[in-house]
């Protein structure tokens, strides 16, 4: 047993440090790192290195956990302030939309079925299960891109991406598990008694959601803990009895644990940068995992049958359904343009979601469940290589990117201020060509907002006066008001901000 567990972590270990090498090959190559991570685990898998994992209750119950922690963390950094004037839109596309994409998309499945693989007897409600799959963008994959790439998009596009892609699984979770029951049973209910049953999850999902943020919050500022490190650990304690009690209620987990890290994160609490940080390694260790263990779980031989209807379905959904429902459900918004619109339809990625809700249609033993579990994840595959990787070419097509200075790391300065401080920091470097005019820090010419307030020669960290002789490779922390008086001290410096 001992050498069985030994091995397992050695695997795992191994499996970790090639995912983080390919997280970083992403950024430098454009591809995404939610992309690689799948590529990893298929290469281990059974057709690969030859990893046996064909447990499915345990992929569940990971990706479970793994969805549960990513939502939460999105949740905690969506500010109130930027979604405010986008919730409209990211409600309706959260709900509406979900229904708008479930249906098309179902019908058109049914049709593409019927013409290239009639002889696996797809009917209509299994064609509406395999859509409902696939109807709600990723939140993984939506919130790991856009913040990735760092893109600056105008009209608030981010946030209202941000808001849907965080708030749309629950929809397309009732969907999939309202499915399941009429094709288990045969039996379909009314339409009435559907309706009421989703928005009963929702709500008591929300205000559970609601509610236990605001204790947790309360009972942070409130207790007195004296190792605070475990600040952090509350929080997430916090996170998972929200979705666990959100399940035993009978309300929506996924919509409480978004509504919970919304509530935590816009509220004022002690260590919450300590927290928003140990939430953010904790959301990407869980996209590793999960897409880890998605790729162990796929046998890339049996994808083959259906590539042909699975490249199909995969451009109707780009290319038909997600504009088709984007168009529709933001056509009370007469002010938002086309351009926009056209720019939401292509972040419609699919991810780890579709396929976590095409295992639980394995567990539960439903017809055509192997070919929904592969269609979908054709269809994942094919999302984040289409969609994925042009997003920022898209946005810049379309007028929609605005230019915005690189955020620097402070690799020598381990020094981060609480958001309620909107001041900005930044490490510069100080070059031969800055000390032509003179070596003391007075001698540079600094913007009346912009303060120096540390200097790190090799080992040694010193605070500054007016008359502190500087050296070339001395690192200074400055502070400044805003990025106009970053960017005006970059330029009075001289100092490249592409780098």
């Amino acid at each position: 047993m001992n050498l069985q567990i030994e091995l397992v972590l050695l695997v795992l270990s191994l499996l970790f440090f090639l995912s983080i090498l390919a997280g970083k090959a992403s950024s430098k190559f454009g591809i995404p790192a939610l992309l690689l991570f799948l590529a990893v685990g298929m290469f281990f898998g059974s057709d690969g290195i030859g990893i046996e994992f064909e447990n499915i209750k345990v992929a569940q119950a990971i990706g479970t956990v793994a969805l549960c922690i990513i939502l939460f963390s999105g949740g905690m950094d969506t500010k109130f302030i930027e979604i405010k004037p986008v919730v409209n839109q990211g409600i309706i596309l959260a709900t509406a939309g979900v229904f708008l994409t479930a249906l098309t998309t179902g019908l058109l499945i049914w049709w593409i079925f019927g013409m290239t693989y009639e002889s696996a007897g797809i009917g209509i409600l299994s064609s509406l299960l395999l859509a409902s799959t696939m109807a709600s963008t990723d939140s993984a994959s939506v919130f790991s891109i856009l913040r990735s790439k760092g893109l600056n998009l105008k009209n608030n596009l981010r946030p209202m991406l941000e808001l849907e892609s965080g708030s749309n699984d629950p929809v397309a979770y009732v969907l999939v598990i309202t499915l399941i029951g009429f094709i288990k049973t045969d039996v379909i209910p009314s339409y009435i008694n559907i309706i009421l049953s989703i928005v009963l999850q929702l709500v008591i999902g929300a205000v559970i959601g609601f509610a236990i943020g605001k204790l947790t919050v309360f009972i942070i500022n409130r207790i007195h803990i004296g190792n605070d490190s475990l600040y952090p650990i509350l929080v997430f304690t916090s996170c998972i009895f929200i979705f666990s009690l959100s399940y035993f209620l009978k309300g929506n987990g996924y919509l409480a644990v978004y509504i919970g890290g919304l509530i935590i994160g816009n509220s004022k609490f002690v260590h919450k940068r300590s927290s928003l940080n140990f939430f953010d390694g904790l959301a990407w260790m869980s996209q590793l995992l999960m897409f880890l263990t998605l790729g162990l779980l796929v046998n890339p031989r049996e994808l083959l049958p259906f590539i042909v209807p699975g490249l199909l379905i995969s451009f109707v959904m780009i290319f038909i359904s997600r504009p088709l429902t984007v168009f529709l459900s933001l056509l009370p918004f007469r002010r938002m343009g086309v351009r926009d619109k056209v720019f939401v339809s292509w972040v419609g990625l699919r991810g780890a979601v579709p396929i976590i809700f095409a295992i639980i249609i394995l567990a539960e033993d439903v017809p055509h469940a192997d070919l929904i579990f592969n269609i979908v994840f054709i269809c994942t595959l094919v999302s984040l290589l289409v969609q994925g990787t042009s997003i920022p070419m898209v946005a810049k097509w379309l007028s929609l990117a605005e230019k915005r200075m690189r955020e620097r790391k402070h690799r020598d300065f381990d020094i981060e201020f609480a958001d309620d401080i909107k001041s900005i920091t930044d490490q510069i470097e100080i070059k031969e060509s800055m000390l032509q005019k003179g070596n003391q820090l007075m001698d540079l010419p600094l913007p009346e907002k912009t303060l120096v307030i540390m200097i790190k020669r090799e080992d040694i960290y010193m605070v500054p006066k007016g008359n502190t002789v500087l050296q070339p490779r001395d690192k200074l922390l400055v502070i400044t008001d805003n990025q106009l008086t970053l960017q005006e001290t970059y330029d009075n410096l001289k100092v490249p901000t592409d780098n």
